[in-house]
């Protein structure tokens, strides 16, 4: 009989690309990995893998494996979940992924709930780029991930995760308190002299912001590139930069820039992401209802002038 933490291993390296990543990933050796789908392929009695230079590629053999391992490792979770949903305490770890500025707003309030009324269960929380987060629930990185969606621009869709809308809110124009220059900044066409900060490229915000400009006739001059949102605050403060931001981002805070309405008031969406086999684990339930409320106490998407 196959064995499954080495057909595992297979639908990994399908997944990571390379043994080393592999290896990081699951925090084996490389040499160790090498060596269980080695054995991997005595029990199957075919060739799973090929080497191509110093890499190394699946056949279409292994490839039927990991098909069939991808279905195992869904029963399997599900068969955790009706397990875990057979018994009355709620208990387990859940691995959730969450951009900054939802970090900032709603888990404070998240996390205290949790412990009050779900003591036995533990949230580990990393830090991700909504787009990483999204892959690496998929991948069985994560449990559970909290995630974004701007107009126009659609956030990445993996068959096997599912996705509830936790609250939405408001993008605006965000300008320093006195206009730099003494320029009257009245609409989203009259930054175009001015400097920009925005996130990396790559990030849906970025993509969206420049388009944004672009209908609004103008390449944004973008001088600043940073993923910190508090970083870019500190920046359109200090009269330095001007930025399109959610509202989100001034929960529990008073606003300290101005704020100008878009045209169409376009709104962002925030969800969150698990995979179906495992949605029903009471663990995960408890932990998306209770971001539910901590994004109603916090007014999430509500701005404090």
């Amino acid at each position: 009989m196959l064995d499954v933490r080495r057909l595992r291993l297979l639908r990994e390296l399908k997944i990571r690309g390379t043994l080393a990543g592999v290896a990081e990933a699951l925090n084996f050796s490389p040499s160790s990995v090498s060596q269980q789908l080695a054995l991997l392929e005595k029990e199957a009695g075919v060739q799973l893998l090929r080497k191509s230079g110093r890499r190394v590629q699946l056949t279409p053999q292994a490839q039927i494996l990991i098909d069939h391992t991808s279905e195992l490792l869904e029963t399997l979770e599900r068969a955790e979940a009706d397990l875990a949903a057979s018994v009355t305490n709620v208990t387990g770890t859940v691995r959730l992924a969450v951009f900054q500025s939802a970090a900032l707003a709603l888990m404070p309030d998240a996390l205290t709930i949790m412990r009050h009324e779900y003591p036995d269960v533990r949230i580990e929380m990393t830090q991700k780029e909504p787009e990483t987060a999204l892959y690496e629930t998929w991948a069985r990185d994560f449990d559970l991930v909290i995630a974004e969606q701007y107009p126009g621009h659609a956030a990445p869709r993996y068959p096997e995760l599912d996705r509830v809308t936790l609250t939405s809110d408001a993008i605006r124009l965000a300008t320093p308190p006195s206009a730099p220059g003494g320029e009257a900044i009245g609409s989203l066409a009259d930054t175009a002299p001015l400097p920009w900060v925005m996130e990396p490229r790559g990030a849906a915000s970025r993509h969206w912001a420049e388009q944004a400009c672009r209908q609004a006739g103008f390449e944004p001059d973008v001088r600043y590139e940073t993923a910190d949102l508090q970083a870019q605050i500190r920046l359109i403060e200090s009269g330095n930069a001007v930025a399109l931001m959610p509202d989100l981002v001034w929960t529990g805070r008073t606003t300290t820039v101005r704020l100008l309405e878009l045209p169409g008031q376009p709104r962002r969406t925030v969800f969150t992401s698990a995979r179906s086999a495992s949605r029903r684990r009471p663990a995960i339930l408890a932990c998306r209802e209770v971001l539910k409320r901590a994004a109603e106490l916090t007014g999430a998407g509500a701005v404090k002038w």
